[in-house]
């Protein structure tokens, strides 16, 4: 199996390291095989892939989430869930996660609503609809507790959860999420790194926008109405935050304001010479300090 998942990887960091090259016509040839790639990686982790239908049983609107669950599940393993960001589905932005903490917890890493397997007839593109199908998906899994690490936008969905099912969530880690900035400070965000074009860098379609997404997010490996309003600091009982130290879509700082925001059980680690891609400018470090947090005893 080692031989096999090897030659897996050397294979996505190729396919990876041409996506700023493609042009258009070959872009939507490069994703497909891309797809199947991440897919047979994920197996090799012993990952298998699962839907769950969550209204299957009511009249309302239908809403499918996909999951990569454990193939076999250890009693005295913890279970983690891994919530992605915007610009694609779990399997690309957590490639480099998924062998180190399947070795250590039972991983769950669900696609968001709209993105990748998971979809909706529901018009409801909220934070707080994503974080409650997510929960009632892990619920109809069998998950009772579990900590969560939510990278970007995939760290809104994170608190949220912790809210929608306080009961479940234990941890929590944020890596380069700007939760509790204000108005002001989202305004000019926006204006520094996109402006009007923000969705498109968010959400590539074309090989221009894999590029600039790419130069924009990370620092060593550039070849290759979002604020909640609601209170964090009941809900959560241990908060790590991991960021870059050279994040260009969430600087530093707000990593330090978050901290302040939330109080003593929050812990910042700055990760050197990386940008707002932490899983993938600094994967080892992400894997160790995930590990080390999710498996310590709760203070």
């Amino acid at each position: 199996m080692e031989p096999y998942h090897n030659l897996l990887k050397l294979a996505l960091r190729s396919l990876l390291a041409a996506a700023v090259r493609l042009r258009d016509t070959t872009f939507k040839f490069f994703t497909a095989v891309a797809d199947t790639l991440f897919s047979l990686y994920f197996a090799s982790c012993s990952m298998l892939p699962c839907t769950v239908d969550l209204d299957a049983d009511s009249s309302s609107a239908a809403t499918t989430v996909h999951f990569w669950i454990p193939g076999h599940r250890k009693s005295t393993r913890p279970a983690l869930v891994l919530i992605h960001g915007f610009g694609a589905n779990s399997r690309w932005q957590f490639y480099y996660q998924v062998r180190h903490l399947s070795k250590h917890f039972n991983l769950y890493v669900p696609d968001l609503l709209f993105f990748g397997r998971s979809y909706s007839e529901n018009p409801d593109r909220s934070i707080e609809f994503q974080a409650g199908c997510v929960a009632a998906g892990l619920r109809k899994l069998g998950l009772e507790r579990y900590s969560v690490v939510g990278l970007s936008y995939g760290g809104y969905v994170a608190y949220r959860m912790a809210e929608v099912d306080v009961a479940a969530v234990e941890k929590v880690v944020i890596i380069s999420s700007g939760i509790h900035y204000t108005e002001e400070q989202k305004e000019e965000q926006m204006r520094r790194i996109g402006g009007e074009g923000i969705r498109d860098l968010l959400l590539p379609k074309k090989p221009g926008d894999v590029r600039k997404m790419i130069k924009l997010a990370l620092y060593k490996s550039r070849r290759y109405n979002l604020a909640p309003d609601f209170v964090l600091q009941g809900f959560i009982k241990e908060t790590l935050l991991l960021w870059g130290e050279k994040d260009n879509v969430f600087p530093l700082h707000f990593a330090y304001q978050l901290q302040s925001y939330l109080g003593a059980t929050a812990r910042v680690e700055v990760l050197k010479d990386t940008g707002h891609g932490a899983n993938i400018d600094s994967p080892d470090e992400v894997n160790r300090l995930i590990t080390w947090f999710v498996s310590s005893a709760k203070s």
